[in-house]
């Protein structure tokens, strides 16, 4: 806040009307795509809590400008700042008249038709909203305001002016059809109010948030899960509350003393949640979903998170099953200050809005890490209809629409797609969520190429996870993450493990008695970029299962094998390691340690019947056994994995029954 800025008198103005007229809950402007003019009408709204409407945003500027003098807008330019406008040729002009011109200036310097960047600034004279009368200008002075050579700026200065009464019926001839269609009716906006009152006070106090952190929540007698993987500045934390007796847990307690948690394992850390990218909230319930916000945006601030607020994805999974609390939450965090967060609050065409302290994407040293996206339909921010393959096509089309905003695109840059299907998508209808995924990338990669847009393109992996309930009672939930080059180089891409001539395997050979076979490649999935990322998903069916077990050299018992609600906790530990193996093999062989991990995530599926209590300890096994016999990896008392229940996962959205499946993301400092 700054006192005399503008946005404090916008402030002062609807805090005002918001006090005189209680029914009033939104305001609708026209930012196109200035951030300078978004931001701040955002910030007011925020404070004041009412909503942004900003229905103009990212459309296209060429139409946008033709619909508004096709609507009947008649405006005059009073200002000119561009190559191409010279003020006494240009200033007083009406937009009809300059379009072709604007156009040109356009295809020749690249300048934005509707004055965005402050090309020109116009005054309106005549719009479908003046019912009764139009303004005329009778004298104006023009005032040279810097005579560059280029870009000469002047400025139109109206010193004398009357009000021409319009004849009845008149209105606007060639303009009502259009606002019909549209939905706006003369009869619908014919209340003027007029705000009286004292309007110098802009104290906002009252218009905040006052709630205390809670000051006194016990954590006594729970009992923590708590993970943390270090890469250099980048730590990723997960936390969840053990809940031995399987009953269902209180949400908005536990997720407090689960934050609260966190925030101390930040402070320990030397950060804040300015420094969180990103936030996975596990919730036990989605019809608290409300709740569990609202705990939330007492934690996660946008006055604590000065540089963006943090990414998030929210789905409900089967914590009380395994032993959890009603909460679990994982983020991830970057102790250096460089991340670039888009976080657009205001509803519009462009893609779903983030009203609150989560922002669509953020962008850290060339990754993307995309908020999770529902088939939501941006201007009405309600679920769109036709089904589990509609909402997908609409999570994918807003998806591209927020990397479109990082100059990127799911179709050349995505690494890793995470597809969250709900339990209530009919088992016969998963193919054809498959076959929507592969025939809407396909379409999207043939636009682009068709554009020129397609130079190099990654190959994702995709890993598909099966849960209870998403927010909404969407469907699909969609979680890109993007590979966004910080130079126009082409990039080297692998997408199948080649083993390079100077590194040994015979390290990896020897783990557990695990011997080189072509079969230890069923079910894995990776995206290399050379000396840079290595993204790769392991899923383990219950084929691979049966392989593993009975290539063993260990004394397992076999029977049962292939059936996930048979596997015993002995033949779970040969799995466990055989993960391991594979995964440090691809590691190894890309020139990756343990060391440029920043989160490795352990899904599991609830017909195990198991809890997360003792597949921690399987896995914790494994990992310490792992550090014995290999120098790469060093283990530490906290678990350096987390492990998420789920109802089931897999590489495609037909095959959701791994027994097992291993997320792993590692980058080179």
């Amino acid at each position: 806040m700054t006192v005399g800025d503008e946005v404090e008198d916008m402030f002062i103005l609807l805090k005002e009307v918001k006090h005189q007229i209680p029914s009033i809950t939104g305001v609708s402007s026209g930012a196109i795509a200035s951030d300078y003019q978004r931001l701040r009408v955002e910030s007011v709204c925020s404070r004041l809590g009412l909503i942004s409407l900003a229905y103009l945003w990212k459309e296209d500027q060429s139409l946008l400008l033709q619909e508004m003098i096709k609507a009947g807008i008649v405006a005059i330019t009073v200002k000119v700042a561009a190559i191409g406008l010279n003020p006494s040729k240009h200033l007083g002009k009406e937009l009809s008249e300059l379009s072709s011109h604007l156009h040109k200036l356009k295809e020749l310097y690249g300048i934005n038709v509707c004055g965005e960047g402050g090309e020109y600034e116009t005054l309106t004279l005549d719009c479908p909203l003046f019912k009764n009368a139009r303004l005329l200008l009778d004298e104006y002075q023009i005032v040279l305001h810097s005579s560059d050579s280029i870009a000469p700026v002047g400025i139109l200065h109206p010193s004398g002016f009357h009000v021409e009464q319009k004849l009845k019926g008149e209105q606007v001839n060639e303009s009502e059809g259009y606002n019909r269609a549209n939905g706006v009716s003369p009869e619908s906006v014919d209340s003027v109010y007029e705000v009286q009152g004292d309007c110098t006070q802009s104290s906002d106090a009252d218009c905040r948030v006052t709630d205390k952190i809670f000051d006194s929540v016990t954590q006594e007698h729970r009992t923590f899960n708590i993970s943390e993987m270090v890469n250099d500045n980048m730590h990723s934390i997960s936390c969840s509350l053990q809940n031995l007796h399987g009953t269902l847990g209180d949400l908005q307690e536990d997720l407090k003393i689960v934050l609260m948690r966190i925030e101390s394992q930040l402070v320990q850390i030397g950060c804040s949640w300015n420094e969180v990218l990103y936030i996975h909230m596990y919730i036990d319930d989605m019809d608290n979903f409300s709740v569990a916000n609202e705990t939330y945006v007492k934690f996660i601030t946008q006055e604590k998170c000065v540089s963006g607020v943090p990414s998030r994805s929210t789905v409900e999974l089967p914590l009380s099953q395994v032993g959890l609390g009603a909460a679990y939450v994982e983020v991830l965090v970057a102790k250096n200050q460089c991340k670039k967060v888009l976080h657009v609050q205001s509803i519009s065409c462009w893609a779903p809005s983030c009203i609150g302290p989560y922002s669509q994407a953020t962008l850290h040293k060339e990754i993307l890490y995309m908020a999770g996206q529902l088939g939501l339909d941006p201007p009405t921010m309600l679920i769109c209809e036709g089904g589990a393959t509609a909402e997908l096509g609409k999570a994918l089309e807003n998806s591209e629409a927020v990397a479109n905003c990082f100059t990127s695109s799911i179709i050349t840059s995505a690494i890793l797609f995470t597809i969250y299907c709900s339990t209530a998508i009919p088992t016969s209808d998963r193919i054809k969520i498959q076959e929507k995924l592969d025939m809407d990338l396909n379409r999207m990669k043939l636009h682009n190429l068709n554009t020129g847009k397609l130079c190099t393109v990654m190959n994702p992996i995709f890993l598909f996870v099966l849960v209870p309930d998403l927010p909404k009672r969407a469907f699909v939930e969609v979680k890109p993450m993007l590979y966004v080059a910080d130079s126009a180089e082409p990039e080297e891409v692998v997408t199948d493990e080649i083993v390079p001539d100077d590194i040994s395997l015979e390290v990896t050979q020897n783990y557990w008695g695990f011997q080189n076979n072509d079969w230890h490649d069923f079910g894995i999935q990776n995206c290399i970029v050379p000396g840079k990322i290595c993204a790769v998903v392991l899923s383990v069916t219950d084929e691979l299962v049966v392989k593993i077990c009975s290539s063993s050299a260990t004394d397992a018992v076999h029977d049962g094998i292939g059936q996930q609600c048979c596997i015993s906790v002995r033949q779970l530990e040969i799995i466990a390691r055989f993960c391991l193996y594979r995964l440090d093999k691809t590691l190894l062989m890309n020139h990756f340690s343990w060391d440029d991990v920043m989160y490795l995530r352990l899904y599991f599926p609830t017909s195990l019947n198991m809890s997360h209590d003792i597949l921690s300890q399987v896995f914790m096994g494994a990992f310490n056994e792992l550090a014995e016999s290999s120098p790469r990896i060093n283990i530490k008392e906290k678990p350096i994995f987390s492990l998420v229940p789920v109802l089931g996962a897999g590489k495609s959205a037909v095959s959701l029954d791994d027994v097992c499946t291993c997320e792993l993301f590692a980058r080179k400092p």
